[in-house]
């Protein structure tokens, strides 16, 4: 690998862009391929999008009969958390076990421990502050589940102003619909609020905390994968 490629490569690495390092096979020629770059061929880049959102490498072929292989350099994977309730609890052993790098944010102290979180990073700030430090990006999943519209709408709000893949919110379709409202009444058009996966999970008739959770992070990998 040549040296300006190396050092592109950590510098969108870094700054967490996705990108697609491009090696001829037949020769060793190599190019850095981005998603928003209008100067390489149309092949390339639906190729690389493949790649990105597969996770997987993959040699293809390009019009000229090269072989071409594709690596795929994605940021870390994350999964933020808002409440941390029982649900919380398996979902971010689950989330870690599936590759999310997870937080869980609650300023409640006694229900965001070490103790109901082994092993997962917690933040006790208020929703909107922890959301401003953690700036979620493409790669990032959103889960709000308190119920409490003091702690899961700034949450929620943050959220749809960022480019998460995900955001999901807990609750009946009368508490999402009350939801919705407040949200509009914060200036978010109905758009924007089609991004929130409400009530959040996929419909597998889950009732215990663990079925929900598994149900929220099917739903997570669904979206991320298609």
């Amino acid at each position: 690998m040549r040296e300006t490629i190396l050092k592109e490569l950590l510098k969108s690495r870094q700054a967490k862009q996705p990108v697609v390092l491009a090696t001829r096979l037949s020769d060793g020629i190599q190019k850095l391929v981005y998603l928003t770059d209008k100067t390489e061929e149309t092949w390339l880049i639906n190729s690389s999008h493949e790649v990105l959102t597969t996770d997987r490498i993959r040699i293809v072929e390009a019009p000229d009969g090269a072989q071409w292989f594709l690596n795929a350099f994605n940021p870390p994977l994350r999964l933020i958390v808002v409440g941390a309730v029982h649900i919380a609890q398996p979902l971010a052993r689950i989330g870690a076990l599936a590759g999310h790098d997870v937080t869980v944010i609650d300023p409640r102290t006694a229900f965001a421990s070490a103790d109901r979180f082994p092993g997962i990073a917690l933040v006790t700030d208020w929703p909107d502050e922890a959301m401003a430090a953690l700036a979620p990006d493409a790669r990032t999943a959103i889960v709000t589940l308190t119920h409490d519209p003091k702690l899961d709408d700034p949450a929620l709000a943050a959220a749809l102003r960022s480019p998460a893949f995900y955001i999901g919110a807990l609750g009946s379709k009368k508490t999402h619909a009350s939801r919705l409202e407040r949200l509009r009444a914060a200036g978010f058009d109905d758009q924007a609020l089609t991004r929130i996966h409400g009530p959040v999970g996929l419909s597998i008739g889950a009732k215990s905390p663990a079925e929900i959770a598994v149900s929220i992070m099917g739903q997570i990998t669904e979206v991320l994968r298609r």
